[in-house]
């Protein structure tokens, strides 16, 4: 199996999931299947694959015919798992799965700009709909470019980036982008242990999608999907993302801290309506047998008999 087709951390992300023999569990980022498959041959349950790229859709067919009547694939938000789900009849999950970011299929396919290892448009979108990142590095401010580039990529020279943007655009390719960057950063940038552009490439990738924003609302909707001892699973790949989890469930788990704006002293915590669980990141042996996992993290945490507050 090459690197494109192993899901990382997927022990670690089954054991936390727990499956079991007719119980029903949401893989809200189905990419290439991994996930879904490992749940499907550990117990007999079924699963709700859901992705917002139709290409990923599309490459679940074999699975489909493979747990004929145990797997639905819907192409959409999983922010919106909770309309999904009903529409399919159901009224709850025993487990939800997320595995941010972008998929080593989009990376690996140039056509769909993601990355710069071989340059391709400067595309971006997981659903292949709305504005670009060429649409949007073409057309907004020197402010703007650097917002972008400085929040979603953590970029400390985003300001030099942005001013090199404006001055080569119209910019089509992403090679033409990277190697920008790269000019950008100075002499210094190729001794970088990671390439230059890397941050811009996160950063509007993240703006495009609003990956934030979809994260904000799935972890809410997970919230509202999971009946008691349901298990949420979210493995992230970068700090902006884990940081989000990680408060949501810390937050969610009674963990605010004394003296938070949110919650000043002498007000109690609210009752919790998750269970934290351990967190994980990948070994030695599958960081070399995969070297995408390096940087990922998995966190996840059990649904309490907590309702929500009206």
């Amino acid at each position: 199996m090459s690197e494109s087709h192993i899901p990382v951390l997927l022990d670690e992300v089954v054991a936390a999931l727990a499956p079991r023999d007719g119980a029903y569990y949401i893989d809200g980022t189905f990419g290439g299947g991994g996930y879904t498959r490992a749940l499907l041959e550990r117990a007999r349950c079924r699963v709700l694959g859901i992705d917002r790229d139709p290409d990923a859709i599309r490459r679940g067919a074999p699975l489909l015919r493979q747990f004929a009547g145990r797997l639905a694939l819907v192409e959409g938000r999983y922010s919106a798992m909770q309309e999904i789900l009903a529409r399919q009849s159901e009224t709850g999950s025993d487990g939800v799965v997320l595995d941010l970011g972008v998929s080593s299929f989009q990376l690996d396919d140039a056509a769909r700009g993601f990355s710069f290892r071989s340059s391709g448009p400067l595309d971006m979108r997981m659903e292949r709909s709305g504005r670009s990142a060429a649409d949007f590095v073409n057309t907004a401010s020197e402010a703007e470019l650097a917002d972008v580039i400085s929040k979603y990529g953590e970029e400390r020279h985003a300001r030099r980036v942005a001013r090199a943007i404006i001055a080569a655009r119209p910019l089509s390719q992403t090679g033409e982008l990277a190697q920008l960057v790269e000019r950008a950063m100075g002499p210094g940038a190729a001794r970088q242990r990671i390439h230059p552009a890397t941050r811009t490439f996160q950063a509007l990738r993240l703006y495009v999608n609003d990956e934030l924003g979809e994260l904000e609302r799935g972890l809410a909707a997970a919230e509202q999907v999971l009946r008691p001892r349901g298990r949420l699973a979210v493995v992230s790949f970068h700090s902006l993302e884990d940081r989000m989890v990680k408060r949501f469930l810390a937050a969610r788990c009674g963990r605010v801290p004394s003296g938070s704006r949110h919650a000043p002293l002498g007000t109690a915590a609210p009752a919790p309506t998750f269970r934290l669980l351990p967190a994980r990141t990948p070994g030695d042996a599958e960081i070399a047998r995969n070297s995408r996992s390096r940087s990922a993290r998995l966190r996840a945490a059990e649904r309490t008999s907590i309702p929500l507050a009206a």
